[in-house]
């Protein structure tokens, strides 16, 4: 990744072009700039673009700012995103109103440099502190990959965009075979090696960008499959199970195989038939891994 990709993105919402110019040459030595001259095109670009930063003016035909800032702050995909009010409207009932809409601070003009710029930098501090923190949120501390509230947030996020678009969508749950029968004679430290492994090779065989693999809990994973339909998904299974078996971690009282396998449960979504709410998807896939189980595991089951 450049250093120019690196640093943070600033969106300017003025319908002033001098305005814009002013501060895009202040800032754009340590941001990348984005500019918007109405409201409608700064809620394409904040959607498309995810800034780190919205510099917002309040008087804009059509739709003025307070009303771009209540819009990005109902919305989830925007709602992060810090904004700062930039505006010649300068009472105190009209920084109030910004504030109470969600805004983080606000600048009047006409500008002052400096401050203006110590006041954006400090903020974007802030927002980058705080995406920090939120993606270790979404980590599981033992193997380092999503957790099960990274897995819950994806799914209904995916699961609202097969919908939208009309594409299969698919799950697969994976529960490690016999795994307290691991714990309990190779001990929880060469347990928690072994999810490490397990967790490794899955995420490194679920190759395409748009895949997810989780720590579901315990000794289970789940891997969300976006535009991937029945088949397709079954294969990648078969897969998943091929590669953990391959790896040939020693499970000598596992009473499947000598070594480490895994049982994997499939369910889709698909776009021209049962469209299924993303629980009802992870219950009939984890009800799929279930027959596995019951088949003799270190299988594929499909919904």
């Amino acid at each position: 990744m450049t250093n120019t990709q690196q640093r943070p993105m600033i969106l300017i919402v003025d319908d002033v072009p001098t305005n814009v110019k002013i501060l895009a040459e202040a800032l754009t030595a340590l941001y990348r700039i984005k500019v918007a001259s109405n409201g409608a095109d700064a809620l394409k670009i904040v959607y498309r673009e995810q800034p780190d930063l919205i510099l917002l003016d309040v008087m804009m035909p059509e739709m003025d700012g307070f009303e771009v800032c209540r819009r990005l702050k109902a919305d989830l995909r925007s709602q992060k995103i810090p904004v700062i009010f930039a505006t010649a409207m300068n009472s105190e009932s009209d920084e109030e109103q910004g504030l109470n809409l969600g805004a983080v601070d606000y600048i009047t003009k006409p500008f002052v440099i400096p401050i203006a710029k110590a006041r954006i930098r400090n903020h974007i501090r802030l927002k980058q502190q705080a995406d920090l923190l939120e993606s270790l949120s979404l980590l599981d501390a033992l193997t380092g990959i999503p957790n099960r509230r990274r897995f819950d947030e994806a799914l209904v996020l995916e699961w609202k965009r097969a919908t939208r678009d009309a594409t299969p969508l698919s799950l697969i749950m994976i529960d490690i075979d016999h795994f307290k029968q691991y714990n309990d004679h190779y001990g929880h430290g060469a347990g928690d090696l072994c999810l490490q492994r397990v967790a490794a090779e899955l995420v490194k065989s679920a190759v395409r960008p748009g895949d997810l693999v989780a720590r579901y809990g315990g000794e289970e994973f789940v891997v969300i499959l976006p535009e991937t339909g029945s088949e397709a998904a079954r294969q990648i299974a078969e897969r998943l199970r091929e590669r953990i078996e391959k790896l040939k971690l020693p499970h000598a009282y596992s009473e499947t195989e000598p070594v480490i396998t895994i049982s994997a449960g499939v369910a889709t979504q698909t776009e021209s038939g049962e469209n299924l709410l993303p629980k009802m998807l992870h219950d009939t896939a984890d009800k799929a891994l279930y027959r596995a189980k019951a088949k003799g595991r270190n299988c594929v089951c499909p919904a």
